[in-house]
């Protein structure tokens, strides 16, 4: 009888290995005092309605009083989101998270009066206040919200639209709650099938253990699927009627236009993904002769073509160290003590832990990084990814006061995938001195399951996303088997004749997916994320001094300008196709590699 391995429970988990959460608050007690507090602060705010066109003071007193409670609702969502994300079965955590979401909704509620207010002030009023020196640190969102005008409502509605944050935000905590607390996907290889390890055993050497793995966990969704479609269908219809309620033209209109970000940036990187599709079909051909297989399937796609070597976090910490040393002492010094003694990570391996990773901000305290230690090389990769966030926020926060606005996820993805690349590159350059082959795979292996994810994933939800809410907006419906279809379809087309596929088990990978798809228009920045990262990286090459420089400047500016105007004074133009193709560009590069080195290991 096989006997199946199971992880330790959280109050178990090395303290070493897990995050210094005590920096937000030091015991849960604190937190639920914390959490009493806030109401009370909260609804203070409303003291200001009808006041903010006083007088400058008047206002610059809201702003000040509004972002300290903000950032008090933040930090405690920071906690209750932590603690869940690390034991999904705590029920006391899951609680936290309910009352800290409420209170959010409340904040958002008790201050819904502020921008009708704002906008209600003529034009020249404003600018006079906005050109006082005690203005400056507010110039940016003030300037936002007056661009907003065409979208904010009546102090009424507005109250009424935040009010309905939290029903509305109900499936986005449902999918998760099933997908991490109900859902058992079995075991393969003798081992439990769980969130936290579902990518190491669908990456195993033993083809076997890989299909059990990747089928046990569609057909864990593919049961739920009709639930999963309701619940996915409800949270485009809630963001179809809000962009409505804003008067918007659409959707995608809706969630772009914040951020002053064109619906062309999407559409122009779906065209060109399209586009360039036979270099993934090439890559899964060069796969299937690596691995030696009659044909490539689903499971096939992840598995090491190479030896797997094992990787410590002790030395995913020196890579990454060596690797972005181009940066600088100062930046590496702070990610160097991050990573380590000042404990951002937390990367245990345990039960009840979330599938995925995140870096979390941390309420300007410190940012903190959750992810699941496997030993692999993706393990590092992640590492890589998740720590070009944290050090984006550390430098940001440090650069501006709370009243700047946060930079949008659309920079954020540039960042975190830029570390990658030059890590990548140096690794690449190690590998090649020594000539050591084997190692130069293992690291190609690694950028292509992350152009896999970001680059092939991200950009097929993505296009799955705006269909979906095309067919919602023209009237139509969304159903388990249309959505499953649909996604297959898409997979299809960058599988090419390079993959074989199960359609159904292919097709639910639309259920696999909480963060991506249930805040709307989210996938389609990790593809142009990863390809902005890849035309800066290219910069070092031929100054690296001033690449340096700009690209510093990038991460400190936050989100003080709109990520299509950080990103082209720091030399990339997202509203053409260059950065996607330049990005294709590397992929080949890396596939024409994999033939080589298949060439010299035939012979």
């Amino acid at each position: 009888m096989t006997t199946v391995k199971t992880l330790p429970a959280r109050a178990d988990a090395p303290k070493a290995q897990t995050w210094d959460i005590e920096a937000l608050y030091a015991t849960p007690g604190e937190w639920d005092a914390e959490a009493d507090r806030l109401p009370a602060a909260i609804d203070a705010l409303g003291a200001h309605a009808g006041h903010l066109g006083d007088s400058p003071a008047a206002l610059l007193g809201y702003l000040t009083q509004a972002d300290e409670v903000q950032l008090r609702v933040q930090r405690l969502l920071s906690y209750a989101s932590m603690s869940a994300s690390v034991d999904g079965r705590d029920a006391v955590a899951a609680a936290r998270r309910d009352r800290a979401t409420g209170l959010s909704a409340r904040l958002g509620s008790a201050v819904a009066f502020a921008q009708p207010e704002l906008l209600a002030l003529p034009d020249t009023t404003l600018d006079t206040w906005l050109a006082r020196p005690d203005f400056a640190a507010q110039r940016v969102r003030l300037e936002r919200v007056r661009r907003n005008r065409p979208h904010v409502r009546s102090a009424e509605v507005e109250a009424l639209l935040g009010a309905v944050q939290a029903p509305f935000a109900s499936e986005r905590g449902i999918h998760p709650a099933l997908a991490n607390m109900d859902l058992r996907f079995g075991s393969a290889g003798g081992e439990e099938i769980t969130q936290g390890n579902v990518d190491r055993l669908t990456s195993a050497g033993n083809r076997d253990v890989r299909r059990e793995a990747w089928e046990h966990y569609a057909d864990a969704h593919l049961a739920v699927k009709h639930a999963q479609a309701a619940m996915y269908a409800t949270n485009v219809r809630q963001s179809a009627f809000l962009a409505q309620a804003r008067q918007y033209p659409d959707a995608i209109t809706a969630s772009l236009a914040p951020d002053a970000i064109p619906v062309g940036v999407v559409t122009t990187l779906l065209d060109t993904y399209r586009a360039n599709t036979p270099t993934w079909h090439r890559y899964w051909r060069v796969r299937r002769e690596w691995l030696n297989l009659p044909e490539l399937r689903e499971y096939d796609v992840k598995a090491a073509l190479v030896p797997t070597r094992a990787v410590s976090y002790e030395q995913a910490v020196e890579w990454i160290a060596q690797g972005m040393a181009p940066l600088g002492e100062a930046y590496v010094q702070d990610m160097r003590q991050g990573l380590t003694t000042e404990r951002w990570v937390d990367y245990v391996e345990n039960a009840g832990k979330r599938q995925g990773a995140y870096s979390n901000g941390g309420g300007r305290v410190k940012p903190f990084i959750f992810m699941t230690w496997n030993g692999t090389m993706n393990s590092y990769s992640t590492l890589a990814h998740e720590i070009g966030h944290s050090m984006h926020s550390l430098l940001s926060t440090r650069a501006h006061p709370y009243s700047v606005p946060r930079y949008t996820l659309f920079h954020a993805e540039v960042a975190s995938n830029f570390n990658q690349a030059m890590v990548r590159q140096h690794l690449l350059a190690q590998a090649r001195a020594a000539r050591d082959t084997e190692f130069e795979v293992q690291i190609i292996e690694e950028a292509l399951s992350n152009f896999h994810r970001y680059f092939f994933i991200m950009p097929t939800l993505a296009a799955f996303e705006l269909e979906c809410y095309r067919r919602i907006e023209a009237g139509g419906t969304l159903s388990a088997p249309d959505l499953t279809q649909l996604t297959a379809d898409l997979l299809a087309q960058g599988y090419g004749d390079g993959v074989t596929m199960d359609r159904d088990r292919s097709g639910i990978m639309w259920a696999q997916f909480s963060t991506h798809l249930y805040a709307n228009f989210y996938a389609y920045q990790y593809a142009t994320g990863i390809s902005a990262a890849h035309q800066l990286l290219e910069q070092f090459a031929s100054d690296p001094e001033t690449a340096r420089t700009t690209y510093l400047r990038f991460l400190e500016s936050g989100g003080s300008a709109d990520p299509i105007d950080a990103l082209r004074e720091a030399g990339v133009d997202m509203l053409s196709p260059e950065p996607v193709q330049a990005t294709f560009r590397t992929l080949a590069g890396y596939v024409d590699r994999l033939e080589e080195l298949l060439t010299q290991r035939r012979g």
